[in-house]
């Protein structure tokens, strides 16, 4: 459904039972996918690539060119994932050409002006609350939640089941499972609840509760902690993958309290 006072460019891609609301625009080189709603007021720019059942609400836009004096105009895109809602006044810029776009995952909750900047890639799941500012590079995990007014610094990376309290600034990277909050941001525990709400069981949260005890409350530096965790530990997906988000950390995991 067009209401009249929307403007969709003749060669977008637009997928059946799709809401279109007054005063949105739709350029070119633009795919909306089957059952979403665009509120009124929304942006929709070149090279967006929106999936099924989405929300985006007024004053949104999607695909901007990126705030990136190094952008040159060339093309790129922006991938919205299927079920994902975007509040109020949000704005998503596209990639520029060091990745080639931009993404969101399924099942994300974006809310009300915050802000994704270019060659961002945000999983699945992932919760990003009101006012937020995301810069450039940026890798969220799966399960993610991100607490409001939370700025991230760029080529951060913040790991899956992570929880960051509102008002933080992130400067190192976030390992899965935790907890982060303060300025600077340091660890703040083991995301148990969450965990819980997810499925996880008692022995999986006990297991990352010691492999994160070893590494933030035993005064062993990020070298001694690794091995010690691979010395205690037997093999697990958990451990594995707390293991590699370390070794591959480029900017540093965030500190203990």
């Amino acid at each position: 459904m067009n209401y009249p006072m929307a403007y969709v460019h003749p060669t977008a891609i637009i997928g059946e039972n799709v809401t279109i609301s007054p005063f949105s625009t739709i350029m070119n080189d633009v795919e909306i996918g089957d059952g979403t709603w665009i509120g009124p007021n929304v942006t929709i720019m070149e090279g967006s690539r929106i999936g099924k059942n989405c929300k985006i609400y007024p004053g949104t836009v999607i695909s901007g060119e990126p705030q990136d004096l190094k952008y040159e105009g060339e093309k790129t895109l922006t991938f919205i994932g299927d079920n994902t809602t975007i509040r109020e006044c949000v704005t998503i810029n596209k990639g520029t050409k060091a990745l080639g776009y931009t993404k969101i995952g399924n099942n994300c909750l974006i809310m009300a002006t915050s802000h994704i900047a270019h060659d961002c890639v945000v999983g699945n799941n992932v919760v990003i609350v009101n006012g937020c500012g995301l810069a450039g590079h940026i890798e969220i995990g799966d399960f993610a939640f991100i607490g409001g007014m939370s700025a991230v610094h760029q080529f951060t990376k913040i790991g899956e089941h992570s929880f960051i309290a509102g008002a933080t600034q992130v400067r190192k990277d976030i390992p899965p499972y935790v907890k982060a909050a303060k300025s600077p941001v340091v660890y703040a525990g083991v995301n148990a609840i969450g965990l819980r709400r997810k499925g996880f069981s008692s022995e999986e949260i006990y297991e990352i509760q010691g492999i994160y005890r070893i590494l933030y409350q035993q005064k062993n530096n990020v070298s001694q902690a690794t091995e010690l965790i691979l010395e205690k530990f037997s093999p697990s997906a958990h451990r594995d993958l707390i293991i590699e988000f370390i070794n591959t950390s480029e900017r540093g995991i965030m500190k203990g309290l």
